[in-house]
């Protein structure tokens, strides 16, 4: 099968879509199948030599995250469907290149698969439109709430016209179920490479030499520093454990992002700056040693629709405390592979000390997370993947969908949250 694989972000951007595209193709070629990734350029930044990548031109200006915008008419793409003969598109948001994928799909007669990676609605404040409206008045929190409403509404929308809608979790098919999208909905995790499961002694012992400066415990949280991951109510929660069980660990926290700034502020501000380590953007092949040199890992945030992070953890042998919310109760269950609790700082502190004092449990919850992380290995996963393209060719099909050959005109791609800033 030949597959264009479409996203707006991908290497050397550090995220968890351009992972799972990384992975999923990866995965797909393995058995056989030739998958061409059209990806943005990233001026300034050395992009990774890969097979069949196709780097379409983007914006010189960038999100706030570091995110870049895809120039959508680049001749490249359109050359690219010239040339080959597609039999399928997957594309990894759905809008910008969501736009440019439906558009071919139309034009070429061939299905349009969709992952529903993110809930966007929790990430609106980075578009300059909608970020001044989430502010402390009361009219402005309501119309920021309309606001995420209207994205929801959109994301319905757009998987309701594809032809098949990959999950990445469990929670997140079952949110779609009930939102109705009205097309085959199947659940497909990111995957896990074999590397993700091989511990490099010497990088690990380093690390822990490095950071853990003779503390008895390390423990690792990985994640973008951004409002909606939670980490205020991490630090709190750490801080409520130090209280508990004394400054005998440390927690490094390994990922970049734009409230790290504040967040260091915030730790000095209540007494915790020799305690956590913000090590700072590491590229995804070298996570794995900071989880190795690791002894728990920490998750707060509560906007993943899978949290990839987790079953990385898991894979390096580490159980998790972390807090109950969509994607996340898919990974982690309860007293098997870690402890859950509800976003409160004394339950959360309690957990930790738990993990920490009670020897039999880590064990049988080590244990637990390595026989959970088997489950998310890219090579399964490319076999769920393959079974969805089918089903949704047989979708197609069975449909008797009317395509049509259609040209590709700027007009057709105007920007998806363009028209939903407009109407609100």
């Amino acid at each position: 099968m030949k597959i264009a694989m479409m996203t707006n972000n991908y290497k050397p951007f550090i995220g968890g879509v351009p992972l799972s595209v990384e992975r999923l193709a990866k995965g797909l070629r393995a058995l056989g199948h030739e998958v061409c990734i059209f990806a943005p350029e990233y001026e300034g930044e050395e992009e990774p030599e890969e097979e069949d990548v196709i780097r379409y031109r983007s914006h010189k200006r960038r999100l706030s995250n570091g995110m870049v915008f895809p120039g959508m008419f680049d001749p490249c793409i359109r050359q690219e469907f010239e040339r080959r003969e597609f039999d399928l598109i997957h594309v990894h948001q759905p809008m910008l290149m969501g736009n440019v994928a439906k558009r071919y799909s139309r034009r070429y007669g061939i299905p349009l698969v969709f992952t529903w990676h993110t809930r966007y609605e929790e990430y609106i404040h980075y578009l300059r439109p909608f970020a001044k409206l989430n502010g402390d008045t009361k009219g402005k929190k309501k119309l920021y709430h309309t606001c995420q409403h209207i994205v929801t509404w959109y994301m319905k929308a757009y998987a309701g016209s594809c032809d098949f809608v990959f999950a990445p979790s469990r929670d997140m098919e079952r949110y779609m179920r009930r939102e109705e999208v009205d097309v085959p909905v199947m659940t497909l995790p990111t995957g896990l490479s074999d590397h993700s499961f091989e511990r490099d002694e010497k990088e690990s012992e380093k690390i822990r030499t490095q950071y853990g400066a003779g503390k008895q415990s390390i423990f690792c949280t990985v994640s973008r520093i951004e409002k909606e991951k939670n980490l205020y109510f991490l630090m709190d929660a750490v801080r409520r454990f130090q209280d508990q069980c004394g400054k005998n660990f440390r927690l490094l926290v390994v990922g970049e992002g734009g409230e790290r700034k504040n967040l260091m502020d915030y730790c000095e501000k209540i007494g915790l700056q020799d305690t956590v380590i913000f090590v700072g953007g590491v590229p995804n092949e070298e996570v794995k040693n900071y989880l190795f040199a690791s002894d728990l890992f920490l998750f707060s945030s509560r906007s993943e629709t899978q949290g990839i992070v987790l079953a990385e953890a898991m894979a390096a042998g580490l159980p998790a405390a972390a807090v109950e919310a969509y994607g996340v109760n898919d990974i982690v269950r309860d007293k098997y592979n870690g402890l859950l609790c509800e976003e409160s700082v004394d339950a959360f502190a309690e957990n930790m000390k738990k993990l920490i004092t009670d020897r039999k449990l880590y064990e049988k919850l080590q244990k637990g997370a390595v026989q959970t992380a088997h489950f998310y290995r890219e090579e399964k996963v490319a076999e769920e993947a393959e079974k969805g393209y089918l089903l949704a060719q047989k979708y197609v099909m069975e449909r008797g969908k009317d395509y049509g050959y259609q040209t590709c005109e700027p007009e057709d791609f105007k920007p998806s949250f363009l028209h939903v800033s407009k109407m609100s």
